[in-house]
């Protein structure tokens, strides 16, 4: 949302020279200001201090057989029926107020910087046989007792990134992303390779929550740059061509605008942050956006039934990111002021300065087919965001079904062509 704006329009001179902001460093205050601890910024606390490692039970009768009910959202004790929520974040953190106040980076206490070297292995005490059971954090956050048959929540803060601030529960069932994944895949039956169309099962669809962090920032943003305004436009002959010349009165353009972002989504895991054509796990990001105003609080059992992916992406790594989207974010506030040059504007600088930024590490629910093309080598996915039921994915195609369309498209207008001639002479 943009807040404010201003822009200057001038005849194209010489590049402003930058303004002096005091005498440089020696260097002996330069490796000082270096080898200095970086201030630690405010955090949210988020740990959800009802809930403890190990059972959680039903408020109503003490069942711990407790899961996801995804058409109502809502947990549900599978012993009494009895359902329950936790609260949302955005109220109960107060996550959808102050960004136009935010000073410095905050972070939630989930979204904080993953150690490396904690391990992955969780060992709970099972609350009702007192066994001992083991959790990879890496893959699940629940586990089964295998004594007593209790079920185990991994709910306290891990250093390793498998515990967030928030969960999205899943709000499409599975026979619904099932009718998506099959009316994706036979839009696109008419060149799919034969082999995918007699193997396609979309009954194998996984529920998984993917690790993602979503940012408010405060931002100001200036862009420089080039814009002209077409004066004149003329043509010539030249042999047996003709060339369009233009004219146009050519101005320096300045923007700056000041504007806040709520919710943005950034990616939470490196090997789906990659968007060249080495990785196919990325699709999951072009069903973005999902509803997270909705999300609530911390709580393992809304993961029983579904698998997870830890987060392995710190706020440090993914700020980079975050300043070119605010940027982009901040282009498209601009362009909105630049119709009167109908020739276009190319930017030479911009720089975005992020007043305040606050973190919030969040799972997201996505179903996701995944078909393995032996001769490429290939996984291809089918992705359906889980909230609002958007689809996107890749399908193996036959090479020779395409050829045939393309010769066949081309005998078709051939003939029409041909048609046409003959009608004419």
């Amino acid at each position: 949302m943009a807040q404010d704006d201003q822009h200057t329009d001038a005849p194209a001179a010489e590049p402003r020279k930058p303004v002096f902001d005091g005498p440089p460093l020696s260097l002996e205050e330069e490796l000082a200001a270096a080898r200095a601890e970086p201030e630690p910024g405010p955090t949210i606390e988020t740990v959800n201090e009802s809930l403890a490692d190990g059972v959680n039970r039903c408020p109503k009768c003490g069942s711990t057989d407790v899961q996801l009910r995804a058409s109502s959202g809502m947990l549900v004790c599978l012993f009494c029926r009895h359902q329950w929520q936790e609260e949302r974040v955005e109220e109960e953190l107060g996550l959808g107020v102050g960004i136009d106040e935010l000073e410095g980076t905050v972070v939630a206490s989930g979204a904080g910087e993953i150690d490396e070297g904690a391990d992955d292995i969780v060992t709970l005490t099972c609350g009702g046989c007192g066994a001992e059971v083991v959790v990879d954090t890496a893959h699940a956050m629940n586990a089964r007792c295998h004594w007593c048959r209790h079920t185990l929540n991994v709910n306290k803060r891990t250093p390793n990134g498998a515990v967030p601030d928030a969960v999205l529960p899943f709000k499409l069932t599975r026979d619904e992303a099932v009718e998506k994944i099959r009316e994706f895949a036979g839009k696109r039956r008419l060149f799919a390779h034969p082999r995918f169309r007699k193997e396609f099962v979309p009954e194998n669809v996984l529920g998984v929550y993917l690790p993602y962090l979503v940012v408010d920032a405060r931002a100001e943003a200036s862009y420089s740059g080039v814009g002209e305004v077409q004066t004149r436009r003329w043509t010539e002959k030249s042999g047996d061509n003709t060339v369009t010349y233009y004219a146009a009165d050519v101005y320096r353009v300045d923007r700056s605008v000041s504007f806040t972002v709520d919710d943005l989504t950034m990616e939470g895991a490196a090997d789906r942050a990659q968007f060249d054509s080495s990785t196919t796990n990325n699709i999951v990001n072009t069903i973005l956006p999902f509803d997270t105003k909705n999300a609530v609080r911390w709580n393992a059992s809304y993961l029983v039934g579904f698998t997870s992916e830890k987060r392995d992406l710190d706020v440090g790594d993914l700020s980079p990111k975050l300043e070119d989207q605010l940027l982009s974010i901040g282009r498209s506030q601009v362009h909105g002021s630049l119709d009167r040059f109908d020739r276009g504007v190319r930017w030479e600088g911009e720089q975005v300065d992020v007043g305040g930024s606050r973190w919030v590490s969040m799972y997201l629910p996505v179903w996701i087919y995944s078909y393995y093309q032996e001769n490429t080598k290939m996984l291809h996915y089918i992705a359906v965001n889980a909230r609002t039921g958007e689809t996107m994915g890749s399908v193996p195609v036959s090479q020779w079904r395409l050829i045939a369309a393309a010769l066949t498209v081309g005998t078709f207008l051939e003939g029409i062509a041909g048609a046409i001639l003959v009608g004419t002479a």
